[in-house]
């Protein structure tokens, strides 16, 4: 019998997972997987590893977001790939993903995409900020050591 197997993340160890585990639930998923304290930049996250090793034909992995599962759009398509070997489908609550169709399986690919040059233009904005910053004598973030 097919199963959802849901996934829950948040970055940092303050960070509430409540919301996404309520959706997740609501959602219908018969077990949920959570990682707290852990980056989506990282490929090493225990619980997502052994959820997508739980993953069998007919399955359905859950998120609550897109980026909960992946910030790249390389990985979320090494993962997509690996569901599709294992014949089992992905689904995003919030972007309204279902990789069960076709037309899932390209809004995926769309979504995916956009969600890369998102956090690609976050980041340039981010490093011009702080150039600016240091070329007015302000560094922002950890003090610097003393040679």
């Amino acid at each position: 019998m097919p199963r959802k197997i849901g996934y829950a993340r948040v970055s940092t160890a303050d960070q509430n997972l409540d919301l996404q585990i309520a959706a997740l639930e609501k959602a219908g998923c018969n077990q949920i997987y959570r990682d707290q304290g852990v980056s989506g930049c990282q490929e090493n996250r225990p619980e997502f590893a052994k959820a997508l090793n739980e993953m069998k034909r007919g399955d359905t992995f859950v998120v609550w977001r897109l980026d909960r599962m992946s910030r790249s759009l390389r990985h979320l398509i090494e993962i997509n790939e690996t569901l599709t070997q294992r014949r089992a489908y992905f689904e995003s609550l919030t972007e309204k993903i279902d990789t069960s169709s076709p037309m899932g399986e390209f809004v995926f690919h769309i979504l995916g995409a956009v969600a890369q040059l998102e956090r690609e233009i976050i980041r340039e904005r981010t490093l011009a900020g702080l150039a600016i910053a240091a070329q007015n004598g302000r560094f922002p973030g950890r003090p610097r050591k003393c040679g």
